[in-house]
């Protein structure tokens, strides 16, 4: 017996397929792949997308439900070049950053937005340096590697009063 696919399901009032489209076109390996409508062609209900690999389904299905940031979309970034470009695209046009790398989209879905360099400083035997990671990563809202990095070498680094 062949396994169903298993996607995520995103609910928006009624800009589900704006938003499909606008996603797809940040992340690489990405992709529309059926909207669907009502009978007479004019409302969309439904948009099956694929977002970094990942599969999803946006719903528009009206302001019964909301979404929330219990449900955020998190991405790796390679370097700070695209952690930029992403944490800029992401927060335009009414979007609003927060702290630690997350964010809310103009569409009002939660992200983190979270450079490959972090778990990597983050997992490191030295604890202490590993300490002043995190205390530097709670004061940023947009993921800064540069810092990070400051706080992780230099033993005399404190966190900004």
């Amino acid at each position: 017996m062949e396994q169903a696919e298993q996607r995520i399901c995103l609910w928006f009032y009624t800009q589900g397929e704006e938003a499909a489209r606008f996603y797809v076109s940040l992340l690489p390996d990405s992709r529309v792949e059926r909207v669907l409508r009502d009978p007479d062609g004019t409302t969309v209900n439904v948009v099956e997308f694929r977002l970094g690999g990942t599969g999803y389904i946006a719903i528009n299905g009206g302001p019964h439900l909301r979404l929330t940031e219990a449900v955020p979309i998190s991405v790796m970034t390679a370097d700070q070049a695209e952690t930029d470009r992403l944490w800029a695209a992401l927060t335009a046009n009414g979007g609003e950053g927060g702290r630690c790398g997350w964010l809310r989209d103009r569409f009002g879905l939660s992200w983190q937005v979270l450079p490959e360099a972090l778990p990597r400083l983050m997992a490191r035997a030295d604890r202490d340096a590993a300490g002043r990671v995190a205390q530097s990563l709670m004061e940023m809202g947009r993921i800064d590697i540069a810092r990070l990095e400051a706080a992780f070498h230099d033993a005399s680094w404190s966190a900004p009063t």
